[in-house]
């Protein structure tokens, strides 16, 4: 038998409403020691609850803080507060990548869908819930606006949530909402989002780029993360037809693409029509473009990134980045040597599920070189404690500025000679020595 839900008439959620609104310092007076804390992820981190908690810091022992990346200050991870807050990250962003490494805060290495079911199976128990949305519609709907990633698990597994309802939040569709009978303690706020800064596309990523949007077929559904070399590819694809977006995040360059209606997502299998997305960073443009958009589907994690309904979309084309890839394509992505930069994230996820895609494709794309062209990120081995978040069995193509590697059904051999060849010119001989020296082979 389907149960229906029952939601309160109007006047009955408004008055609701009314009653638990409450200031961020009076909302943090629920948080006790000991409690383990969850906190709206990316650019709906509610950053006015987060800094009452922290302005009660000498109140507290041992609160556990538990999110994927956000793009906060983070102070609750300073050194002053190690005894009043525990950080437990899933996804390692740049506010706490210091408090990491220096063993102040911890990480689990886990794929991004996959998060909801520790939150869901209790084995990453929670007791509150911090989340920022935006004001309710007539029927009482907040949505969870510019992240709903692993957000609606954590929720139903807290005892307490705590909304920020942000005035300027959009109103984000899809599977984006939650009625404000699921809240306990509202705060009102009318502030903009943090704004993801514009990295600026150089010359290098301009020809990985091209080389990438050379492997996207028309009618492909694709997925992008963020930065330079993402940008680079956005803005290459500007001759592709009936392109599909399915990915775990968005930033500003779909928008062009889908105003010159090169994405028109007429060609996906799932969720065909649609921009199918968990959570977006970028600028006030992008925020105002999912607001109130029937264009852009927001979906949890665990649907966006299970490799299986990823697999379904025609020609799906996944496109990663990485730090270091060895000659045999194993790919460091989440760690330098033992220092701990981001995390798995849904790299894999999204892998998996393009390599088994009718005609799909797995790119990693990367510059050839880091810190001044002093190192090569094309490795024979990856230094001592890099962890491979992807196997050498798992991509297809490797992508520098210097051309493709294909890798998928080629031996070792055939790989390291590809690889080689996309290298930085000036660390191609060394390679040589090294692989032999590693392999014994001679690839010349």
């Amino acid at each position: 038998m389907i149960q229906i839900q029952t939601i309160p008439p109007k006047n009955e959620w408004q008055a609701a409403y009314e009653k638990k609104l409450v200031s961020a310092e009076e909302a943090v007076l629920s948080i006790k020691s000991g409690d383990s804390v969850y906190i709206h992820s990316h650019a709906a981190a509610p950053e006015p609850i987060i800094d009452a908690l922290v302005g009660r810091a000498s109140h507290l022992r041992n609160v556990k803080i538990i999110h994927i990346m956000t793009m906060g200050k983070a102070a609750y991870a300073s050194k002053q507060y190690a005894d009043s807050f525990k950080v437990h990250a899933l996804f390692i962003g740049a506010n706490i990548r210091q408090a990491v490494n220096e063993g102040r805060a911890d990480y689990t290495p886990i794929f991004l869908s996959e998060i909801p079911r520790l939150f869901e199976s209790k084995q990453m128990p929670l007791d509150i819930c911090l989340i920022q949305v935006s004001p309710p519609d007539a029927h009482g709907y907040c949505s969870y606006g510019v992240s709903v990633d692993c957000t609606i698990a954590a929720r139903k597994a807290s005892r307490i949530v705590i909304a920020e309802v942000n005035k300027q939040m959009p109103r984000t569709l899809g599977r984006s909402f939650v009625h404000v009978s699921r809240l306990d303690y509202i705060v009102e706020t009318d502030r903009p989002l943090p704004e993801l800064v514009p990295i600026a596309v150089g010359i290098t990523d301009q020809a990985i780029g091209r080389n990438v949007a050379s492997l996207v077929d028309d009618q492909a559904t694709i997925q992008l993360g963020i930065g330079a070399i993402p940008n680079a590819v956005l803005g290459c694809l500007t001759g592709k037809k009936d392109l599909g977006v399915h990915s775990e995040m968005l930033s500003d360059g779909i928008i062009d693409l889908m105003e010159l209606g090169v994405v028109t997502n007429d060609a996906k299998t799932v969720l065909p029509g649609k921009v199918a997305v968990s959570f977006i960073m970028g600028s006030q443009r992008l925020y105002q473009f999912v607001d109130n958009n029937p264009a852009v589907e927001f979906q949890t994690v665990d649907f966006i990134n299970d490799p299986f309904i990823i697999s379904q979309n025609y020609r799906m084309t996944s496109i990663n980045s990485a730090l270091a890839v060895d000659l045999t394509g194993q790919v460091s992505s989440d760690s330098i040597g033992p220092y701990l930069y981001s995390g798995f994230g849904g790299q894999l996820d999204f892998i998996r599920g393009a390599s088994r895609a009718k005609e799909g494709k797995a790119i990693i794309a990367l510059r050839s070189t880091a810190k001044g062209d002093t190192v090569s990120r094309i490795v024979a081995c990856l230094s001592a404690g890099s962890g491979v978040v992807t196997t050498r069995a798992d991509v297809h193509y490797v992508v520098t500025e210097y051309g493709i590697a294909q890798l998928h059904g080629n031996s070792l051999t055939q790989r390291m000679r590809s690889l080689i060849e996309i290298a930085h010119p000036s660390f191609r001989a060394s390679l040589e020595k090294e692989c032999f020296e590693l392999h014994g082979k001679l690839l010349s």
